[in-house]
């Protein structure tokens, strides 16, 4: 293909035209569509070889008590998300809420549920203190972030 092509071809592809479709336009190969938007393509990646792995998603169980005060709390999108699919599991009178998400989420989650400890004028409940340990407990077993 020339390289005034392979540009057009490029832009199509962003804007959302398939492959398939752009073959057909230009009369070329599907293949040939694939090697002119190869770095385009999700599964291309640019990472060098000391990039980091992603982190994968993990499955914890947090309190329900610690997933009321998160649910009134202005959370960020990921956070939001994270809590927003979590599987309702009812024990006993309460329940927990399993939440899969990377670790930092985890932490971000965490770290928001702070007042929970009491502390600047605020009083504490014994209840939601102790479900944030255990939900800080739980994050504390992944594994620690970089440096």
């Amino acid at each position: 293909m020339a390289a005034a092509t392979t540009q057009t071809v490029r832009t199509a592809y962003l804007e959302g035209r398939s492959i398939a479709a752009l073959a057909r336009d230009h009369g070329v190969s599907r293949g040939a569509i694939r090697t002119a938007v190869a770095d385009l393509l999700p599964e291309h990646t640019v990472d060098g070889p000391d990039a980091p792995a992603p982190e994968l998603p993990v499955v914890l169980d947090m309190p329900g008590k610690v997933a009321d005060f998160l649910r009134s709390a202005d959370l960020e999108p990921a956070e939001r998300a994270a809590l927003d699919q979590g599987v309702t599991v009812r024990r006993g009178q309460g329940y927990t809420l399993r939440v899969s998400a990377v670790p930092a989420v985890h932490r971000q989650l965490l770290d928001r549920c702070q007042p929970l400890d009491g502390g600047q004028g605020v009083p504490a409940v014994p209840a939601q203190r102790k479900a944030r340990r255990e939900y800080e407990n739980r994050v504390s077993t992944l594994a620690p972030t970089g440096p």
